[in-house]
């Protein structure tokens, strides 16, 4: 074997090396899709994780079209399943670009069918499922979300959720001894599932002025303390 030919097997073995170390470094690091700045330090990964499905509580719609929002600004397109009364004014003052969102608002029994054939062509895909499903259902449809890389919001519990996501301690604020006008409202954004068993929280705005998710400074945590009044929600 001649010294060139060693030194090509040397490049070529190093070229192998490399590409493995890379494909192992891919695997390694989980791909997401992006949420909110302010919310990111709730997701263990930092955003939501491709091929999972995430639990909203029940009537969070406001949080499920912040998530929507983010992916959506980032380029991905948006499903939204079963949930006749969403507008799609509420939608893009959340920030949803409307040209890369779908809705299927009466799926009716066809639910599934229906979230089963979005979640091939969307990155993320939001479901207000007609019944609970079984795990078998779930496992199904996560196996598929798995090999399209695509993410699941449900509003309601899921078998095998990667993690359920809530908003509590719900505030309005901007108003003053009586008077003034409604600007936001601030609540606490928590997640806890199989990798957080504690669960982990974050205080924001939601919406804010501008009708997004926007972080607070301490001093805003329980706004107008001081000779004001807090308007506390109920509901969402």
């Amino acid at each position: 074997m001649t010294a060139t030919s060693s030194a090509e097997n040397l490049a070529q073995v190093t070229r192998l090396r490399e590409r493995i170390t890379a494909m192992q470094q891919r695997r390694a690091t989980p791909e997401t899709l992006p949420v909110p700045g302010p919310l990111s330090p709730v997701f263990p990964d930092g955003g939501l994780r491709t091929g999972a499905a995430y639990s909203l509580a029940h009537g969070e719609t406001g949080l499920m079209l912040a998530l929507l929002a983010e992916a959506s600004a980032a380029g991905s397109w948006c499903c939204v399943i079963g949930v006749p009364e969403l507008s799609v004014g509420a939608a893009e003052g959340h920030g949803i670009d409307l040209s890369r969102l779908v809705l299927i608002p009466t799926p009716q029994e066809r639910w599934m069918q229906a979230a089963a054939a979005a979640c091939e062509v969307f990155p993320l895909v939001a479901l207000r499922p007609g019944r609970r499903p079984t795990p078998g259902d779930a496992q199904r449809l996560e196996a598929r979300m798995r090999d399209r890389g695509s993410s699941l919001l449900t509003l309601g519990e899921w078998p095998g959720a990667e993690g359920t996501v809530s908003a509590g301690e719900k505030e309005w604020v901007g108003i003053g001894r009586g008077h003034g006008l409604i600007s936001g409202r601030t609540v606490t954004v928590s997640l806890h599932g199989r990798r957080t068993p504690r669960p982990r929280s974050v205080r924001v705005m939601l919406p804010g002025p501008n009708g997004r998710v926007q972080a607070i400074a301490p001093a805003q945590a329980r706004p107008l303390e001081r000779g004001g009044t807090a308007l506390r929600a109920v509901g969402s």
